[in-house]
């Protein structure tokens, strides 16, 4: 990355290099090439045409591609570890004392191994990761991708496969930008554009990888990291190829099926929509309220560990066992909750029992996220809206028995409205629900009930999520310099006992005070 010194570097020293190196017409983007370091024999000849629109499309594609394989591998080998497990206890003898203390006992070392990396070896990868690429887009946040990926990745296998409330697609957005951003720094490139541009691109190839949602990726970058993103036809392009490559190389592994598959739906009766616009406005109230209630479980979680290693990794023990153990008590309330959406939709739960796990899952979810364990919030806020959408659809058909309406038409709908009130991105939202369920008869409902939860959100002065969360990063990353600022002003400064005017520390032996 370049650094602040390298581009306040002379002009004119930067011209003479670019000259006798590339004889490249100087621009405004020599400003930021950095003289130190010269690129290697094999690149050199293309690294030399890095500014060029097919260099930068190439390498999104590379990005596209790499991040792909990534995170499918990340989601294969969090299946391995949750159906391995899941096969072992129903093979073992099913439950007794032993199976249930070595399911505990192994999901406390599983999330423990996670909590421990993050805290030894990367503390950038807790949580989604998010918040670290948005602050990366605006050059307030490094991205040290030779030490994040292998701690997202085996850290992120080993919380999630422990069964804690958390989403794959977090850690798979901040390892796709991560590899982005590898590819700039072995192809040595210096402009920022070009940087931003590749960083952008593996974010949106790692959420479309997640969830195998090319459009969702595409427009996760350009509406939620909309004031870091640099939009020109470039790094569009870029980022829409990123998200196509690493679709390809996800579908190829995994199968093009939808990965929520539900029934199709019937056009829902204008009279209704009114309902959705209610129901929109409900999640707006909703989603500011978990923002806030994330920051402070965060704050709680950190004044409690104070970033001591044995306490923040026995945190993870403890959530991992706790998980461990409901397992079998209440299977229900542990894992992304992706399996949760189906039987909503399809009727499995009745009112009382969706207040249940709704309120249930809310506080694990806040548990597990806020506990700074490697691993995303996107999957359990949907599960969340899909509890609280059948809910509502379900009080709706009872209090208006003659309109042709389901519940599953509002646990789509809710599915995207918390997304949106939460991370406010409607767009997205939209899309991701439609991708994830095939869905597309709904958009017209969908759109509503987002509309309401965004403008109901605004409204309430809330801010979205991860901007609440790097701005939380950049104010304790602040402090933390200032601290550290101070410390050295007060061992510089002279130490006085009464008249001495010598520091105490550094007084020579043997000297006398001045009278």
């Amino acid at each position: 990355m370049t650094s602040n010194s390298d581009n306040k570097q002379p002009v004119s020293t930067q011209e003479t290099y670019i000259e006798t190196v590339q004889a490249e017409p100087t621009h405004s983007e020599a400003t930021n090439a950095q003289v130190t370091e010269q690129p290697t024999k094999v690149v050199r000849r293309f690294v030399s045409r890095h500014r060029s629109p097919l260099s930068v499309l190439l390498l999104s594609a590379i990005v596209g591609v790499l991040a792909g394989l990534l995170c499918t591998a990340f989601d294969m080998a969090i299946d391995w570890v949750v159906t391995e497990r899941s096969h072992w206890v129903q093979t073992d003898g099913g439950v007794d004392f032993l199976t249930v203390t070595a399911v505990a006992l192994t999901s406390a070392l599983l999330s423990a191994f996670g909590f421990f990396l993050v805290n030894r070896v990367a503390p950038e990868a807790a949580g989604s990761g998010i918040p670290e690429i948005e602050g990366a887009l605006d050059n307030l946040r490094p991205v040290r991708w030779w030490r994040v990926i292998p701690v997202k990745f085996f850290g992120g296998v080993g919380t999630i496969g422990a069964g804690l409330v958390l989403g794959r697609e977090g850690p798979s957005v901040q390892m796709g930008a991560s590899v982005g951003r590898m590819l700039t720094d072995i192809f040595r490139i210096k402009d920022d554009e070009g940087r931003h541009t590749l960083l952008a691109s593996g974010a949106a190839a790692g959420l479309a990888a997640a969830f195998n949602a090319p459009l969702a990726g595409i427009m996760f970058v350009v509406e939620e990291m909309r004031p870091q993103f640099k939009y020109n036809l470039i790094s569009i392009k870029a980022v829409m190829i990123a998200a196509i490559t690493a679709t390809v190389v996800y579908r190829s592994l995994q199968g093009q099926g939808a990965m929520i598959p539900l029934p199709a739906h019937a056009d829902v009766p204008l009279a209704a929509l009114a309902l959705f616009l209610v129901l929109g406005l409900i999640f707006g109230f909703i989603g500011v309220m978990f923002n806030r209630m994330v920051v402070i479980t965060m704050d709680s979680f950190e004044r409690f560990h104070q970033h001591d290693t044995k306490r923040f990794v026995a945190v993870g023990a403890g959530l991992g066992a706790m998980f461990g153990l409901m397992l079998f008590l209440l299977p229900k309330l542990t894992g992304e909750g992706v399996e949760l959406i189906p039987d909503a939709v399809h009727g499995d739960f009745a009112l009382s029992m969706l207040a249940l796990l709704f309120v249930a899952r809310l506080i694990t979810t806040l548990a597990c996220f806020g506990s700074g364990a490697p691993g995303g919030v996107f999957a359990p806020m949907l599960a969340l809206g899909t509890l609280f959408g059948t809910g509502f659809g379900l009080f709706c058909m009872h209090l208006f028995p003659h309109m042709d309406i389901t519940a599953g038409m509002f646990a789509v709908a809710g599915m995207g409205a918390l997304f949106a009130a939460t991370v406010r991105a409607p767009i997205t939202g939209i899309l991701l629900v439609m991708e994830l369920t095939h869905n597309y008869e709904l958009i017209l409902p969908l759109l509503i009930t987002t509309l309401g939860a965004t403008m109901t959100a605004q409204v309430m002065g809330g801010k979205p999520l991860y901007s609440q969360l790097l701005q939380r990063t950049l104010a304790k990353q602040k402090a933390t310099q200032s601290d550290a600022e101070n410390d050295v002003e007060n061992e510089e400064r002279p130490e006085n006992s009464g008249d001495d005017t010598q520091p105490r520390h550094t007084q020579p032996t043997g000297a006398k005070p001045k009278s």
